[in-house]
């Protein structure tokens, strides 16, 4: 017997009741922010990626909104995270440099994301949100001393962490290639040697004379078995050992982390976070270890795809997506939950396999990892799905930042940003809402380290994207995309050419950078050259000096700083419970 109007009418208004008690005591929206790892724009499907498979993160995009120019903050990792993290360009909080090292080198280092620095996440534990980040965090951990974690995620708003403080090497694999070059290698050996050397001394002239045997045969004898061992280790087995490692919270799980099981472990995390806070309003961030070299996939998505272990990660990393997001709509969230997903910055074209490049593809634009300036280094997926808010797929191509995800975030959970600081991202829900049709950027600035290489001016009269590079990296062969005989482009020195006049590109009409106006031809040149160099004066006056986090001496490897599980330097634990495990594939 079919229903009566009657009951219909009756079972739509329990079904809103329903909804209406849910919200009432759920009212503040719950945040999944899901940032890849060095992950190409071209390598998803629904950016125009034909061969691999993304079906998650392609559905992401048909339930929300799609951004074709959301850009990174910085190139690489350490810098983009901390712009991610804090709505700033990373050189506002020292989170950069052109020096060698433009990432945290080591978790024994004592730079990393200031403690004067307000997270997002911390705004929102203030408003009574469990924080959670789940995944690789790369922004440092102590500072004075072994135990004082003031870079560490429980210290910039999180109450919940799991996951690996520093980023992934080939290292991490037992028989992984060596990743860290071999002068730096041999320098560290070289500075490990001496301070070995320095100690042994000292002891030798403290305590010799306690001795009954002679003090040249005590000190030969013990500095050759010294040296002899910080050679090898250095050579064979720190960084795994060191840097390669699980925590929960402020505890060392695995050390060496077991790298052909992290995958799983994090989607149990992620299920597992969702379960214990699906009654109370919650922030989690799932920071990928993939796409970043060694590319470490399991069995079930090994020789799958048509791009070898690259397109096996990438589709690993798209049904790990898809696991945490189904979490989401089993849990009954699906309306209360704004999910994103994006990547660091762009794939890395010059990292590879003997003669095999093995990083990520950024489609049709110019660059990669490590260059500021050029849009495949800094353009990146970014989708966000809210069913009932945010409108279903959706495409816009005003330029957007990752810096913008700060305010959109303090904005919706009811908090307020900070104002003795400069916050350079904008709150995006007036433009993924269709309720303005311009981004709030006129102007976004690219640096390579500390230094700018080009400036994007969004001329919104016109509605022209405006793109001066002052610098750009020399590509190596000529004729190449990328940097092929450094690892990583340089910013400064040999390695770049400088513009003067810059080139200027239209980027709506030349999206991949291929033909800069011709400065004797094109009429406006000088007046759109002029404005940018205004807008760059104005910007640069509020740039404060600050400590740079990556200076020499913060990212000298400090043995007092280094976490261990159990007695350094011979660190081991495996705590980890493998009976839970979320089956991958």
């Amino acid at each position: 017997m079919g229903l009566t109007r009657r009951h219909r009418v009756f079972l739509v208004l329990l079904h809103l009741a329903g909804d209406i008690l849910i919200m009432a005591s759920n009212p503040k929206p719950n945040f999944v922010l899901m940032l890849a790892d060095d992950l190409g724009i071209g390598d998803i499907g629904c950016y125009g990626n034909v061969t691999i498979r993304t079906p998650n993160i392609d559905r992401l995009a048909n339930d929300g909104v799609k951004l074709t120019q959301h850009l990174a903050a910085a190139p690489l990792c350490s810098p983009s995270r901390a712009a991610f993290m804090t709505g700033r360009y990373p050189l506002r909080s020292g989170m950069d440099s052109c020096g060698g090292a433009r990432t945290i080198k080591w978790l024994g280092a004592s730079g990393g994301l200031p403690t004067n620095e307000t997270t997002f996440a911390s705004i929102l534990q203030k408003q009574g949100y469990s924080t959670g980040i789940l995944g690789k965090w790369h922004l440092g951990v102590n500072c004075e001393s072994l135990n004082d974690f003031c870079h560490h995620p429980l210290s910039h708003g999180f109450d919940y962490f799991y996951g690996m403080p520093f980023t992934l090497f080939h290292e991490c694999q037992s028989e992984g290639l060596l990743e860290i070059d071999d002068a730096f290698r041999a320098q560290l050996t070289l500075i490990t040697q001496l301070i070995a050397l320095a100690v042994m001394t000292l002891v030798i002239v403290r305590y010799s004379n306690m001795l009954a045997i002679n003090r040249n045969v005590i000190f030969y004898s013990a500095l050759f078995g010294i040296l002899f061992f910080i050679t090898w280790y250095l050579k064979y087995g720190f960084i795994q050992y060191w840097s390669c490692i699980i925590m929960r919270n402020h505890e060392i799980i695995e050390q060496p982390m077991k790298v052909e099981r992290t995958a799983s472990q994090i989607l149990r995390e992620a299920h597992q976070f969702i379960d214990r806070n699906k009654n109370a309003p919650f922030l989690l961030i799932v920071s990928f270890l993939h796409v970043h070299t060694p590319l470490v996939t399991t069995k079930a998505f090994s020789g799958k795809s048509k791009h070898g272990l690259y397109g096996d990660n990438v589709e690993e990393m798209d049904f790990m997506v898809g696991s945490v997001v189904n979490a989401i709509d089993n849990a009954g969230l699906k309306n209360n939950t704004m999910i994103y997903f994006a990547s660091d910055h762009g794939g890395h074209l010059e990292v590879r396999d003997d003669k095999f490049q093995i990083g990520g593809w950024n489609g049709i634009y110019r660059g990669g990892k490590g260059m500021a300036g050029w849009e495949g280094g800094i353009r990146v997926p970014g989708i966000f799905r809210w069913p009932g808010v945010i409108p279903p797929d959706i495409e816009i191509s005003e330029p957007t930042s990752l810096m913008d995800i700060y305010p959109t975030v303090v904005y919706l959970g009811g908090g307020e940003l900070p104002k003795d600081r400069i916050i350079d991202g904008r709150n995006l829900m007036p433009l993924v809402t269709k309720k303005t049709a311009h981004s709030e950027h006129e102007f976004l600035f690219h640096y390579c380290g500390t230094l700018l290489h080009a400036v994007r001016w969004h001329q919104k009269e016109s509605g022209a994207i405006w793109k001066a590079h002052y610098v750009t990296p020399v590509f190596f062969p000529e004729g190449a995309v990328g940097c092929y005989d450094i690892l990583i482009c340089a910013c400064v020195g040999d390695h770049v050419v400088h513009h003067d006049p810059p080139l200027l590109f239209e980027l709506s009409s030349d999206p991949s950078e291929s033909s800069p106006l011709d400065p004797h031809v094109y009429p406006q040149f000088k007046i759109i050259l002029n404005r940018i160099k205004t807008a760059v004066a104005e910007h640069q006056e509020t740039i404060s000096v600050v400590p740079l986090q990556f200076s020499f001496l913060n990212n000298l490897w400090k043995p007092w700083l280094q976490p261990c599980c159990g007695t350094f330097p011979f660190c081991w634990c495996d705590k980890e419970d493998h009976n839970e495990t979320v089956i991958i594939g």
